[in-house]
């Protein structure tokens, strides 16, 4: 399986209880879809992925707990934190057009409006109101994620994104 292919959607941050649960930090929104996925691809730091099945998982308090299977007691869950939790990319549903991972999006290249490279995205960042790239080039740039307004168009197989921005537009310019 392609690095390409796995996508980290938490990490287990310690345990619960002692039959086993483990608590989870999730990126998935919500945080407790993490469980929807089964299985998970589990990776300790710069050991490869391995594939775990889940037996359960739910919301609890303000984090998430899973229960894997085969990891029945405090002591085996214990050796698993740290690890990050991945899934393929085949178990996400597809996406519409005009919408895109956010993870496919960094490192592209930022082009404005006249083809002037601005940079590449180096991040995205999630407000209320819509989500903002982060730009990195002679300057950083917080350009918000509005399609057909500041994104004007996004071509993955080039590897660019065109937007109505212009490099004069800084925070804190005249």
């Amino acid at each position: 399986m392609a690095a390409d292919d796995i996508i980290v959607v938490g990490k287990i941050t310690g345990v619960f209880g002692v039959k086993g649960w483990v608590k989870l930090y999730s990126w998935t929104e919500p945080r407790d879809a993490i469980g929807d996925y089964n299985p998970w691809l589990l990776r300790q730091s710069s050991r490869g992925w391995r594939e775990v099945e889940i037996e359960a998982a739910r919301n609890q308090a303000k984090t998430v707990i899973a229960k894997l299977k085969a990891i029945d007691d405090r002591d085996a869950a214990r050796l698993l934190a740290g690890s990050e939790i991945g899934i393929v990319r085949s178990q996400l549903e597809a996406l519409q057009a005009d919408e895109y991972f956010w993870r496919d999006l960094i490192g592209l290249r930022v082009l404005g409006r006249d083809g002037a490279l601005l940079g590449e995205v180096s991040g995205l960042l999630e407000t209320g109101a819509n989500d903002v790239l982060v730009v990195k080039g002679e300057q950083q740039y917080l350009i918000p994620w509005v399609m057909q307004h500041s994104v004007l168009k996004v071509d993955l197989d080039k590897g660019e994104i065109q937007v109505d921005w212009d490099a004069s537009w800084i925070e804190g310019g005249d």
